[in-house]
C-alpha cells in the first residue's frame, strides 16, 4: 500500500518529492529562508507547482539567492531578468526579490538575525497542528499577520499574511501535514 500524502502534492513527481523531502522541515538557514520567502512571494496569484518547476531557473537567475549579490542588481540587470523565461517575468516580483535582499542586508547591518527574527513568531519552535482535512487549514493566522507587518515595516515586498503563512508551512514553523499524511508524525519528531 502506498503512503498517503497531503492531497495538494499528488499527481506531480516534483511536487511529491518536494512534499516528501522538504515541505514542513524546520529550516533555520538564513539564505535558504530568504530563498523560500522570495519564491513564496513569486507564487502570488500563481500555483506553487509553477514556481517549484521554475525553482532551478530562479536559483540561477538570482545567483543562488545570495543576498549581497542580489541586492546589487541594478535596473539594467532587472531588465535582463524580465526577459528570462526560466522565471516569472513580472517586473514587480523581480524588483521585490532585489528589495527583499536589500532589506535583509539592512537587518543584518543592524545586528538582527534574520532567521531568529522570523522564528520568533512561533516562539522559536514549530507549531504542531492536527488537521484532518485540507479545508481546516487556514490561509493566514495572527502569527502570519504579525510576521507580514514586521517584514513589510522594514522593506520586504510580496510578504502579505497569506504568503507569510505559506512560508511558515514550507519552512517548518508550522506542521500542516494532514494527520492522515505519513509525513505528519515524521515532521513532528523534528520538533521534539
Amino acid at each position: 500500500m502506498a503512503q498517503q500524502r497531503c492531497p495538494w502534492c499528488c499527481g506531480d513527481v516534483l511536487m511529491e518529492r518536494y512534499h516528501d523531502e522538504e515541505w514542513g522541515l524546520p529550516l533555520r538557514d538564513e539564505r535558504l529562508l530568504f530563498e523560500l520567502l522570495c519564491l513564496e512571494g513569486a507564487q502570488a496569484g500563481l500555483s506553487w507547482r509553477t514556481i517549484l518547476h521554475k525553482r532551478e531557473g530562479y536559483r540561477s537567475a538570482f545567483v543562488g539567492f545570495e543576498p549581497t549579490r542580489v541586492a546589487a542588481f541594478d535596473e539594467a540587470k532587472q531588465g535582463e531578468l524580465r526577459q528570462d523565461r526560466r522565471i516569472v517575468r513580472n517586473r514587480a516580483k523581480i524588483r521585490a526579490i532585489v528589495e527583499n535582499a536589500r532589506a535583509l542586508l539592512a537587518l543584518r547591518a543592524a545586528g538582527v538575525d534574520f532567521a531568529a527574527s522570523l522564528w520568533q513568531f512561533v516562539d522559536g519552535a514549530p507549531q504542531q497542528n492536527r488537521w484532518s482535512v485540507s479545508a481546516e487549514i487556514p490561509t493566514e493566522t495572527a502569527e502570519s499577520q504579525a510576521m507580514s507587518a514586521a517584514l513589510r515595516s522594514v522593506g520586504f515586498r510580496f510578504a502579505g499574511p497569506t504568503i507569510c503563512y505559506a512560508f511558515m508551512q514550507a519552512s517548518g514553523m508550522v506542521n500542516d501535514h494532514l494527520t492522515s499524511c505519513y509525513r505528519c508524525e515524521e515532521i513532528a519528531a523534528f520538533a521534539s
